[in-house]
């Protein structure tokens, strides 16, 4: 569109992709965003400074947020999205539910009171019946949310919801709503302009969550109908409409999944008065780019007629966190040693594209939220999207943080996802087998540990030294070369002698031997095959030795003799990861039980209860209300059994 774009930045974006991409950029603050993305003042300062005469506030931060609309009109710069009017109309939940009751759209049963005393809060969850949902009314992404199954489980959900939402969003007011069993969260895109004109672009279905958060999003929605689609968007373009929406934003619904979708069986939610993270499967099943959409109505130009916008094939999206999936999918940070997303291009009807913001090298750190990229793919049909997502995944490699990548994948070959039998709940039911370990081959050991023997022998090339040899040459006998590797835990020692030709490798490991031939081994490729028949391939670290064979990737740990010594202790707690200490319920000499918090933690945009590792009394606490913590420090101490 031949527009020239500013970056603003914090400390910790300093060399962010974004920065480098644009054509100018502002240093704006310090990391926490609190200090940078967060002020007002300092984003118009930037504006001012280089000239700009828009703003677009991206999904998070101050997207959503009335003064800062407010603040651009009193600038006289122009802000890429809706009125501060309809923000503060849709960004409260229990007005807006108001509101579009009002406005002849369905809403689920619940309390929307000004009543916020904890007794009354419970009484109403009571009348409601559960399970209950507890939402902080100026919430969003997963922030601020509780669902509570019992009565005597709700004080507590409470106390840490209206935290959360006060720490989030400076507001702890929160809203009751009935938890629909079954359900399924299906989103319309609507867009509206500055001539009235207010259109969809059809819906997304979002069901697949963990932390209520978006995990897979896809166009169309699964099992959808004419009938059930009409009457959704129908009711989207009523919500917009009672606002006088200008710009890009969402309507969301929760829907009973448990039968068929029916035209009685959706409620709505809440709107997103912004772009959406998951707007790429719309963009794919359109052909409309949204971005270009929302500039051109900040313009002032007309969006296209509802008859135009029509929709091809099916999108899916998987979005790539740093995150364990098997550790109940805690954040993760650290740097990208490897990243790299490769597209598989198989068929010139399926097509796919990445998004992100980081690139190998970047570190991925506790101050904003741990999604590393979205993989989006296209076909003509669900069942090809689903296969070329996964075959796209399968070129993919990060190396550094724990990612979902591997869990992307087991969830998207899940039968149930596979047959469209999705709702919210799938990836809880489904964790164990979703994140179960999987046997790493004893062919992948071999090929470990020949890497770890080429990678020694490029080492001693550059020495020069031929005492530094570790090729293990004889005259007139075969040497074998142990390589310590670690499995579950315990040593893995693996035998490695060259072949009489000296073209490969003879490989054993526990009771089996491999043939591997040098002749496969590639220069060049930061994954160098290895084996003809099964791509293998391997990168070399002193802690670890990363294995890419048949399109799976298996991280093998190196023995090292130092560590082990300061294994985690059942007699101590210690934080995960860098984070913020959000409050401290224990003090020494008290009795604890195993399973009960003993602290609360924040890092990464969410709250983590520490709990007890076992019964026991507290010896030491380490960490008070507001203090920085580091990845492993110990927080509480239990005194010895």
């Amino acid at each position: 569109m031949n527009i020239a774009t500013v970056a603003v930045y914090s400390d910790a974006d300093r060399n962010a992709l974004h920065v480098r991409m644009a054509d100018e950029a502002v240093h704006i603050g310090r990391s926490p965003a609190a200090e940078s993305y967060l002020v007002i003042d300092k984003i118009i300062d930037a504006a001012k400074q280089t000239g700009a005469d828009a703003v677009h506030p991206g999904y998070g931060f101050l997207s959503e947020n009335p003064d800062f609309v407010r603040a651009l009109d009193k600038a006289s710069i122009t802000f890429i999205g809706p009125s501060a009017e309809a923000i503060e109309a849709m960004g409260l939940k229990d007005a807006a539910k108001a509101l579009m009751a009002e406005a002849g759209v369905p809403v689920t049963p619940g309390y929307q009171g000004d009543n916020q005393d904890p007794k009354h809060l419970a009484e109403e969850a009571s009348k409601i019946g559960y399970p209950v949902l507890i939402k902080a009314v100026a919430g969003g992404g997963g922030k601020g949310m509780r669902k509570v199954d019992r009565a005597e489980d709700f004080a507590d959900a409470l106390t840490s919801c209206q935290r959360e939402a006060k720490s989030s969003f400076g507001n702890d007011i929160v809203l009751i709503e009935k938890y629909i069993t079954s359900p399924r969260h299906i989103e319309v895109q609507v867009f509206g302009d500055t001539h009235g004109n207010v259109v969809h672009m059809f819906e997304r279905d979002c069901s697949l969550q963990r932390r209520h958060q978006k995990v897979i999003e896809e166009a169309p929605a699964p099992g959808m109908t004419d009938e059930v689609r009409a009457a959704m968007t129908d009711a989207a373009v009523k919500a917009a409409k009672a606002v006088s929406y200008v710009g890009a934003g969402t309507v969301e619904f929760i829907v009973d999944g448990s039968g068929r979708l029916r035209t009685d069986g959706f409620w709505f939610m809440e709107m997103n008065t912004r772009l959406q993270v998951e707007h790429p499967v719309t963009e794919e099943i359109t052909g409309l780019d949204l971005v270009e959409l929302q500039i051109r109505v900040a313009r002032g130009e007309a969006l296209p007629k509802q008859d135009e916008i029509t929709m091809t094939g099916h999108a899916i999206e998987a979005r790539l966190y740093a995150e364990d999936p098997a550790n109940d999918f805690l954040p993760s940070s650290g740097r990208l040693n490897f990243f790299e997303m490769q597209q598989w291009l198989d068929d010139v009807s399926l097509k796919s594209r990445i998004d992100t913001g980081v690139r190998q090298g970047d570190t991925v750190t506790i101050h904003y939220d741990p999604m590393i990229a979205k993989l989006i793919a296209h076909a003509p049909d669900r069942a090809q999207v689903i296969q070329k997502l996964i075959n796209d995944l399968n070129r993919s490699h990060v190396e550094g943080p724990a990612t979902n990548l591997d869990f992307l994948k087991a969830l998207l070959s899940h039968k149930g996802f596979q047959s469209g039998e999705i709702d919210t709940g799938l990836i809880d039911r489904e964790s164990k087998a979703l994140t179960a370990h999987v046997p790493i081959p004893l062919k992948a050991y071999a090929l470990a540990a020949v890497s770890v023997i080429i990678a020694q022998e490029d080492a001693t090339k550059e020495d020069h030294n031929p005492w530094s040899s570790q090729t293990a040459f004889r005259l007139n006998a075969t040497h074998e070369t142990v390589v310590k590797l670690m499995r579950d835990g315990e040593v893995l020692p693996v035998w490695v002698s060259p072949t009489s030709d000296n073209f490969g490798w003879i490989v054993r490991v526990d009771g089996e031997a491999h043939k591997i031939h040098r002749a496969h081994w590639w220069e060049g490729s930061p994954f160098d095959p290895l084996e003809h028949a099964g791509h293998g391939a391997g990168r070399v670290t002193d802690q670890r030795v990363v294995i890419q064979r048949k399109f799976q990737t298996f991280v093998i740990p190196r023995y090292v003799p130092s560590l082990g010594a300061n294994e985690a202790s059942s007699n101590a707690l210690t934080a995960p990861m860098p984070g913020k200490v959000i409050s401290v319920s224990v003090a020494p000499g008290d009795a604890v039980t195993e399973g009960q918090t003993l602290l609360v933690l924040e890092a990464m945009k969410m709250e983590m209860a520490m709990k007890a590792p076992r019964d026991g009394v507290v010896a030491e606490v380490s960490a008070e209300a507001g203090a920085l913590v580091n990845d492993g420090d110990v927080l509480v101490a239990l005194e010895d059994e």
